[in-house]
């Protein structure tokens, strides 16, 4: 079964870093789309990055871009958000997903495997 375990939010003042991990089991995810997603109270789920380990190929929302960065470790099966420079707008669940297919993008309707969502709070 595969499966995606999402970790590492938390609370964190504006202006600074958290790391998220998403732990992926059941699978070599290599030519898999691996993403991450968030979702703000009353908002809908926005796609923030997604990569492809096999060949490094990711692409981010305009939102993060120059922020947050998207790593892969395929000896740990684990992608990575290290996210910088945070802001009050990022607080939100974040969630990481399996895409249906194996080219980089962040459209929801695209991702058939969520994990658990993790919290991360940025206070102003």
């Amino acid at each position: 079964e595969v499966q995606l375990q999402a970790s590492g939010g938390g609370l964190v003042q504006a202006g600074g870093s958290l790391r998220l991990s998403c732990a992926v089991s059941g699978l070599t995810f290599g030519n898999s789309a691996i993403a991450w997603f968030r979702q703000a109270p009353g908002k809908e789920r926005e796609g923030v990055a997604c990569i492809v380990s096999d060949n490094d190929d990711t692409v981010y929302s305009d939102s993060v871009k120059g922020r947050f960065t998207i790593a892969s470790d395929n000896a740990k099966n684990t992608v990575y958000l290290q996210m910088n420079s945070l802001k009050s707008e990022d607080t939100a669940v974040y969630y990481c997903a399996r895409s249906r297919g194996t080219s980089v993008q962040i459209r929801a309707d695209q991702y058939a495997l969520w994990g658990q969502g993790t919290h991360v709070t940025v206070s102003s």
